[in-house]
């Protein structure tokens, strides 16, 4: 593990990994390390509570709940700038899919069953994710705001703006007093 190309830090959702250094694209950055189970263990733990279990394949899971697995605080985005390889044996290295910035954050896609189960759409705090709920967010105002504006326009134009309504019994009497139309008187011949 190279000393000193990362460190962890606050995140937006809770500690992440950010780096120091830069990082060449496809370089090694960290190593998910912990205590390989059977997939039915790893169950067992996760529905505990147990949230650092990154499964391998079907039949074996690695739990990185220690402290030591600097890996752990990896988070999810919807673009990542590293991806999660499979080397010799059991072992989960990340490398870097892109050039990282010092003090940008290591991120990596979970995959949809971590995402359906715990993060939802709603939740995802990656800027891709956050941008485009901002901007459903806009559109839905505008959307309101010109119904407001389009609503107070039809107002003014039946003469209705400011204008309290007539109390019904008031309504009721214009209703009964309606001015007779004259009709045209045919002449006989």
């Amino acid at each position: 593990m190279p000393e000193g190309k990362y460190r962890i830090g606050r995140a937006r959702t809770g500690l992440g990994l950010f780096a120091v250094k830069p990082y060449r694209k496809r370089e090694y950055v960290a190593t998910y390390r912990g205590r390989v189970l059977a997939n039915a263990e790893a169950e067992r733990l996760e529905a505990r509570g147990s949230r650092y279990m990154f499964e391998i394949n079907s039949r074996w899971t690695i739990d990185g709940s220690s402290r030591r697995n600097h890996a752990r605080y990896v988070n999810h985005s919807c673009r990542p700038n590293v991806e999660a390889i499979e080397r010799r044996g059991h072992q989960i290295v990340y490398i870097a899919r892109k050039k990282i910035k010092p003090d940008e954050e290591i991120t990596v896609d979970y995959g949809k069953n971590y995402f359906e189960a715990f993060i939802t759409k709603s939740r995802c705090q990656c800027p891709k994710c956050r941008e485009r709920r901002a901007e459903r967010q806009r559109g839905y105002r505008r959307k309101i705001k010109r119904a407001l504006l389009r609503k107070k326009t039809l107002r003014k134009r039946s003469g209705v703006v400011g204008a309290k309504p007539a109390s019904k019994t008031k309504a009721k009497a214009k209703s009964k007093a309606k001015p007779q139309r004259r009709t045209k008187s045919r002449k006989k011949r």
